[in-house]
């Protein structure tokens, strides 16, 4: 993994769950600025996912490869799945205020998952 990419990714996820809570206590449905900083930060994710998992599978060897290569994943999947949650809605209704902060809890996790993937990798002594 690369150092300066996992701080962005966790500023980013940061500034993702603050931003999901304004709107939250904005009393706001998420809408597409929420949609585009939801793809940002997946974007910097699969960066990562595809760098880190490119040094896996080229000789890294990490105590908990197959660990490792989970939280990768989860970490892509975790924001996506949750905007979907976020903007789902009844038909004729506009998606509920409290979408936004699906989406803030759904960005701490991925920090968190972030941090996890950060602390195996350097067990890994890489």
């Amino acid at each position: 993994m690369i150092g300066w990419l996992v701080i962005v990714v966790l500023v980013v996820t940061a500034a993702l769950a603050v931003y999901g809570i304004a709107i939250t206590v904005a009393n706001r449905p998420p809408g597409r600025t929420m949609r585009l900083a939801v793809g940002g930060t997946v974007a910097l994710l699969v960066v990562q996912a595809v760098i880190a998992a490119a040094r896996v599978f080229t000789g890294v060897t990490l105590p908990e490869n197959s660990t490792f290569l989970i939280y990768l994943v989860v970490s892509v999947l975790v924001l996506p799945i949750a905007l979907q949650f976020a903007t789902a809605s009844e038909e004729n209704e506009r998606p509920s205020r409290w979408g936004a902060l699906v989406v803030a809890v759904a960005a701490v996790a991925t920090a968190v998952a972030v941090l996890r993937l950060q602390g195996l990798w350097a067990a890994g002594g890489v």
